[in-house]
């Protein structure tokens, strides 16, 4: 049987120029990032090494990059390139994306708008 472990971060917050219309791509908005780091943390908590388990910190800083790094049309796209560079960390096995787009151009009320991605290690 695997275990798993989870690191979660939630509500990272980044500007970002993503959207399909032109002012999303010149102004930019806010965009809110939540993460859930699938892992084995017995290896880091048995020798108290974080070079066993994932640095979230780091973690945190290269997805506000991604975030704010090229912009892509969809935040389904954005969402892909997050679970990618998590994946990069050799302790993460699956990583669950959560992209909120609150400002997203909608004519009616609204809270948020949302994409959800689970990604894994094949």
């Amino acid at each position: 049987m695997i275990r798993v472990d989870r690191v979660a971060l939630r509500g990272l917050k980044a500007r970002g120029h993503h959207g399909v219309f032109p002012k999303e791509r010149e102004e930019g908005q806010t965009f809110i990032v939540d993460l859930v780091l699938s892992l084995d943390t017995r290896p880091a908590a048995a020798d108290d090494d974080l070079t066993k388990t994932v640095h979230y910190g780091i973690v945190a800083e290269e997805v506000v990059d991604v975030v704010q790094g090229e912009p892509v049309d969809l935040i389904e796209t954005l969402a892909e390139r997050i679970a990618q560079q998590c994946l990069k960390h050799e302790a993460v096995r699956e990583v669950e994306v959560v992209v909120h787009k609150p400002d997203a151009p909608i004519t009616v009320p609204f809270d948020d708008v949302t994409i959800t991605i689970t990604r894994s290690r094949v």
